[in-house]
């Protein structure tokens, strides 16, 4: 293996294990909340802003950077580093507050912010070693993330882990990704830092062929988070129909671990490898074609065969995510190359925001339709990206989509 090869093997795979390090104080609010609700018995408000205020802050963060060109105008490097540092502190904080109280949420808003300095900044690292296959390396990232983000579902279904051990071996690992991050090698694609230009973070909607990929990352993100938080519960009363509750809870958190991690790892990698030999819209499509077929007849499925709904709910697992990373690839290649970190960090901050509104949405669907029709409200998100990236595949631009295979 050449020297390049070797250094572009090591710098990717630290990258994809400091990533998940740093990530995991995400989602770790997820795995402490039923804790603190039987040590503490703080309520479903309260439990909400635990998971909310994460993705506000990190809306916040992906902004104020955009808007300042942080993303390409400091070091990669040293803005993972300080970010990390300062999530860590923020997360070990946790230990000595009330988790009922407001400074909690503060803390957890802190550590969303914190994420926009290493979520969109690992996509454009690896984007410095790409070599026709842009498509692959940040697949291969968000495979790792999605695993990273469903791992609390399995930690959930054994139990057994105080939440203070959770906390603490989350910022002990993210602070290893801090000073790791630094052995990191830029690879031979990196650009020149840019001026200074507010402006230029509006540019990825300016620009025809990058809205399109925009929209096509919006209609992506409509059905994603919201679909990643309400499988849990979901799968839940449906088992809980044919099964006894205890056994009901068990195999209802183990599936959503598969069809989340197991599912998502497996669409991403694939993905991945697929559309860099066959076009990123192509694959995009085709990923947001079934999972919003998904979306339609999950509920259908409810209270039925549960390895029935199981294999369904693997195969929505497997297509919801395995487009997000041709998303960020498909701007990574249509954006001016010295500002792909500034165009990723916004592409990402829109996505999120978009979130805020579909998680909250759920609960009212259940309520107003039942878990039969609840999920068709997701729908319309994988018919506006079809839409947007069908568009985009006749667009002059698509030919710089994984080297001319739109």
């Amino acid at each position: 293996m050449s020297s390049h090869m070797s250094g572009k093997a090591f710098s990717l795979a630290l990258l994809a294990v400091c990533q998940i390090a740093t990530m995991a104080l995400w989602f770790s609010a997820t795995a402490i909340i039923p804790s603190l609700q039987a040590e503490f018995g703080i309520g479903p408000a309260q439990s909400s802003l635990l998971t909310s205020a994460v993705q506000l802050g990190f809306v916040f963060g992906t902004l104020t950077s955009a808007i300042l060109g942080l993303a390409d105008r400091i070091d990669a490097r040293r803005f993972f580093m300080i970010s990390a540092l300062v999530a860590t502190a923020a997360n070990t904080a946790i230990l000595s507050v009330d988790p009922g109280g407001d400074a909690i949420i503060v803390l957890r808003f802190i550590t969303g912010a914190c994420m926009a300095g290493v979520y969109p900044l690992g996509m454009k690292m690896a984007s410095t070693w790409a070599d026709n296959d842009m498509g692959l390396l940040i697949g291969i990232l968000v495979g790792a993330l999605t695993l990273g983000s469903a791992s609390p579902h399995l930690f959930n279904a054994f139990g057994g882990v105080d939440w203070r051990f959770t906390v603490t071996t989350g910022s002990a690992c993210s602070l290893a990704a801090a000073l790791l991050i630094n052995l990191f090698r830029l690879g031979p694609n990196r650009t020149k830092q840019p001026p200074f230009d507010a402006g230029a973070a509006f540019s990825g909607f300016k620009i025809p062929s990058l809205r399109l990929a925009n929209f096509g990352y919006l209609g992506h993100m409509w059905e994603l988070y919201a679909m990643w938080a309400w499988l849990g519960v979901f799968l839940d009363a449906s088992y809980r129909l044919s099964m006894t509750g205890d056994e009901a809870t068990f195999w209802a958190r183990a599936a959503t671990f598969g069809a989340i991690g197991v599912a998502g790892g497996i669409g991403c990698l694939g993905a991945g490898y697929l559309a860099d030999r066959m076009g990123r819209t192509l694959i995009t499509i085709s990923a947001m074609s079934i999972s919003g077929s998904c979306a339609i007849l999950a509920g259908f499925l409810f209270g039925g065969n549960p390895i029935l709904l199981f294999v369904l709910c693997f195969i929505w697992g497997v297509t919801i995510v395995a487009d997000s990373a041709q998303f960020s690839a498909s701007v990574a290649e249509l954006s001016p190359p010295e500002r792909i970190g500034t165009m990723l960090t916004v592409q990402t901050s829109m996505g999120f925001l978009l979130t805020l509104i579909t998680i909250h949405l759920m609960p009212f669907a259940v309520e107003a339709l039942g878990w039969r029709y609840a999920f068709l409200v997701l729908a319309p998100g994988p018919v506006f990206g079809v839409w947007a990236m069908a568009r985009l595949r006749l667009h002059p631009d698509a030919v710089k989509l994984a080297g001319g295979r739109r």
